[in-house]
């Protein structure tokens, strides 16, 4: 277990299976990966591992099975691991309702002013009353929301944004059945730049791929419409970072909402004085960081593993995507 998990669940874990925890809880390097794998048959990764085709060439062949602890597993080269004759699982689902709770609050963070409210109470320590020309925002009602990635998690946003009174559109690989879009009274569109330039807030749920990183590309970003703004929740590489921040301090995008950006060499400092001026609103990944879903993650971790050890295929089993496509079991 490349990380601490919640005490139950390493708990449970110890009672079923010989377990090896980072007690450290520090990202660990490759070295270390394998290092603590010598002799085990199931790593437990998470997003934070980069688990390459170098890296998965260099397991020991008793490790049969990596049980990633989240949603995503873009750090993982899934071809790799499929050629080298390795299972991969999540745990899918129960991110689903914290995450969409998450891009609601955030949605609702920039528009209304919530974290520049608060800091301005704590910046003066004293409150001059309510006046009707202060802290002045903007309603979400009537807005169009623009959803990249109609899957799981972007239909339960537009389910709580339905009942803001938000207008619904959508980009996706696939148009969801009438049954979904009728009660949402959802718009889909074929062509993610035609949506761009005609909704007011775009809201990111699709996974990152090879087809979808960067697919708020600086270009992308000049056609969506001026006074606009950005909420993500799900992988920082969709956004052309830069010019994100670029778009927002010339003033054609009115800012962003982020759980997820750029940290490889620490946060970007015009994103944070974009922060500091209230322009941009930044929550460390903490869209699925409920005590309820690590809780739920980890009882999948151990379902897949303990599906796998008895010769079954696990539930939550993933495959490359062009295995995906041709429909393999």
């Amino acid at each position: 277990m490349t990380r601490r998990l919640p005490e139950t669940i390493e708990a449970r874990m110890a009672t079923l299976f010989e377990t090896d925890v980072n007690e450290a809880d520090a990202t660990l390097t490759a070295e270390d990966i394998l290092l603590g794998l010598a002799g085990k048959d199931v790593l437990v990764s998470t997003i934070t591992d980069r688990i390459d085709a170098d890296l998965v060439a260099r397991l020991p062949k008793s490790v049969r099975l990596i049980a990633q602890f989240g949603n995503g597993v873009d750090n993982i080269d899934l071809d790799a691991a499929w050629n080298a004759g390795l299972t991969v699982t999540n745990t899918p689902s129960v991110l689903t309702e914290d995450t969409a709770d998450m891009a609601m609050a955030l949605m609702l963070a920039l528009p209304r002013r919530l974290v520049e409210g608060t800091q301005l109470l704590l910046q003066n320590r004293a409150w001059a009353g309510w006046s009707p020309t202060s802290m002045l925002g903007h309603r979400l009602r009537g807005k169009a929301l623009g959803i990249i990635g109609m899957g799981r998690i972007g239909t339960a946003v537009a389910q709580r944004a339905r009942a803001f009174g938000l207008n619904i559109h959508y980009f996706s690989r696939q148009q969801r059945p009438l049954a979904i879009e009728t009660p949402l009274g959802a718009t889909y569109w074929d062509d993610l730049d035609a949506m761009l330039s005609a909704v007011d807030i775009v809201s990111l749920h699709t996974p990152l791929t090879r087809d979808t990183a960067n697919i708020l590309s600086a270009e992308r970003l000049s056609r969506m419409k001026k006074g606009s703004t950005v909420v993500n929740v799900s992988r920082p590489e969709l956004i052309d970072e830069p010019a994100l921040i670029a778009a927002i301090e010339t003033g054609h995008l009115a800012g962003a909402a982020l759980d997820v950006f750029d940290n490889r060499q620490g946060i970007n400092p015009r994103l944070l004085a974009l922060a500091e001026d209230c322009r941009v609103v930044l929550t460390g990944h903490m869209a699925s960081a409920t005590l309820e879903a690590r809780l739920e993650m980890g009882e999948t971790v151990i379902v897949n593993i303990r599906t796998f050890m008895d010769g079954h295929q696990p539930p939550h089993r993933i495959l490359p995507d062009k295995l995906t496509a041709r429909g393999a079991k």
